[in-house]
């Protein structure tokens, strides 16, 4: 096969040096300006290589393919069968092979002839660029785990050059933490994630570049099985007879927990009558409220808020204290004791109701009024 290329070769130049006469053979002198530069380009664009030539007169131009030995245009007409090449020429002087849709295939060396004797030729390169592309069957899906088991994540990409792969989590959130130091980002095909915990839960990305646009990633989703926790906006809550109070529990979980409530008598609360509860579901956290309706003195005590699921249970105790106003500040007046009592930390931290429903928190004036109200009883 390659004796075949040299022949053809060799009958082309005895047809390239027949269309000159012999009086310009000795006269003219064509010479190229410059070497042809070399030319990067990404894959799927048009690559132009530009060979210029000065004095060509009658003399003619062909462009090959170093590499396979193969004749792609002679001056004007593409002899190649590839109908993704051409060549144009600007006054005989600027000549240029034009290669479409260029394809990895297309990368090397080209040459630019002038039919002289001896030949003479200028030579130029044609790099061809690959943006990245993970490999979907090669890269890790999403996941689930349990709570302290290690993890393993894969991404695979190709491109050229190759390309370098970067771990990172979404919201900004650290991959992992090593002491004090957060990590925010790893590089290497390989993320190993060891003793994974409930806070590594959510989104890990694939980050594949090789300085081509565009830079790609993948997705996965890690979740990670933990048993219930629960905490309560409020753990002590005062209120009257006739009021209406918010209970509030938050609890994080995976799988998703089933929540309920339970009342002061251990009792599983029900919808309606005194009570009305709601659970806003997100992700890995759920949010428990129920509105409890106070008509009469066993209303008030510990209320339960309990999430399970099948790794553990978690519950939280919140207590509705009765609570009268009007008894309140009679108590501030009778003694200096008294008022301080009322007005100690614990109750600072609560909330109160007033009627209609609406939540307060004692403000540092209504302390201010019970000391002032403190030091007048003291003084008399």
């Amino acid at each position: 096969m390659r004796k075949l290329f040299v022949y053809l070769i060799y009958v082309f130049a005895l047809k390239f040096c027949e269309t000159l006469p012999p009086d310009m053979m000795t006269a003219a002198d064509p010479n190229f300006v410059s070497p042809i530069a070399n030319v990067t380009v990404p894959v799927g664009r048009e690559a132009v290589l530009t060979c210029i030539v000065h004095d060509l007169y009658t003399y003619k131009v062909a462009f090959l393919r170093v590499d396979t030995q193969t004749i792609l245009t002679i001056q004007n007409n593409t002899i190649t069968k590839n109908h993704r090449i051409g060549i144009t020429h600007t006054e005989n002087r600027m000549w240029q092979l034009r290669i479409r849709d260029v394809k990895e295939s297309d990368q090397g060396w080209y040459m630019c002839q002038i039919n002289t004797d001896p030949m003479k030729s200028a030579l130029g390169y044609l790099a061809v660029v690959v943006p990245p592309d993970i490999i979907d069957y090669d890269t890790s899906h999403d996941m689930t785990v349990d709570e302290g088991q290690n993890v393993t994540l894969h991404c695979e990409a190709v491109g050229l050059p190759e390309p370098t792969i970067e771990w990172r989590r979404e919201s900004k959130k650290p991959l992992m933490s090593i002491g004090s130091e957060e990590i925010f980002t790893i590089k290497g095909s390989t993320l190993m994630l060891r003793h994974a915990n409930r806070h590594m839960n959510g989104a890990f990305l694939c980050i594949a570049s090789n300085g081509v646009p565009p830079t790609v990633s993948k997705r996965i989703m890690l979740a990670v099985n933990f048993a219930p926790t629960i905490v309560a906006r409020q753990e002590k809550v005062h209120a009257s007879i006739g009021q209406k109070v918010v209970l509030e529990c938050i609890s994080e979980s995976h799988p998703n927990s089933f929540n309920y409530w339970l009342d002061p008598s251990g009792k599983k609360i029900i919808q309606g009558s005194i009570y009305e509860s709601m659970t806003i579901d997100c992700v890995f956290r759920n949010t428990m409220k129920l509105v409890v309706r106070l008509y009469d003195i066993d209303d008030f005590g510990a209320y339960k808020c309990i999430a399970n699921n099948t790794y553990g249970e978690s519950e939280k105790v919140i207590h509705i204290h009765h609570f009268d106003r009007r008894d309140a500040r009679k108590s501030v007046l009778v003694n200096q004791v008294e008022s301080t009592e009322f007005f100690n930390s614990e109750f600072l931290d609560s909330q109160y109701y007033e009627p209609g429903g609406s939540a307060i928190t004692p403000s540092i004036s209504y302390m201010c009024i019970a000391l002032l109200l403190s030091m007048l009883l003291s003084s008399s």
